[in-house]
């Protein structure tokens, strides 16, 4: 498998990697506030929805009994997809990206929204590629109808 070693570094490190840089942007380069208080506090709800979806989208791993560590896709024992998963290939992963879009208007600068899109690449390049080819690896063409019919994100 020529990705496997692009799954190494834990998704919530990227999280918490890109989340750093928009809090440095936002206190560096402020470039415009474009949300004041009380209204910034619409970010902490998308954080808590956000979360709330990652753990129930990671209860149906464990229901199955299946792994839902994203760095050994291929000890999967069971492929997931219900709940979010009906949705989204990746519910957790746009978790995170919502919970980043919350930290973003919790900031309340234009310019951390920057670091949205190098995340979604970074995430795309590092692991949901890399997971997608371990699990049709894995499941064949029950992922490949899978993949034909649930988008990526949403």
């Amino acid at each position: 498998m020529r990705n496997r070693f692009k799954t190494l570094i834990p998704p919530p490190v990227y999280l918490l990697f890109f989340a750093t840089l928009m809090w440095l942007l936002n206190c560096y380069f402020p470039l415009y506030q474009w949300l004041e208080m009380p209204w910034r506090y619409a970010g902490l709800v998308l954080i808590v929805l956000a979360g709330l979806s990652d753990l129930w989208s990671l209860s149906l791993f464990l229901k199955l009994h299946t792994t839902p560590n994203p760095m050994r896709p291929s000890a999967a024992t069971h492929l997931v997809t219900t709940g979010l998963y009906r949705y989204s290939r990746n519910p957790m992963y746009m978790g995170m990206l919502v919970m980043l879009i919350g930290w973003w208007i919790w900031l309340g600068s234009i310019t951390p929204i920057l670091m949205l899109p190098i995340f979604i690449l970074v995430l795309v390049k590092m692991q949901i590629e890399p997971e997608e080819e371990a699990l049709e690896a894995r499941f064949g063409d029950t992922y490949r109808h899978y993949k034909n019919s649930v988008p990526r994100w949403f």
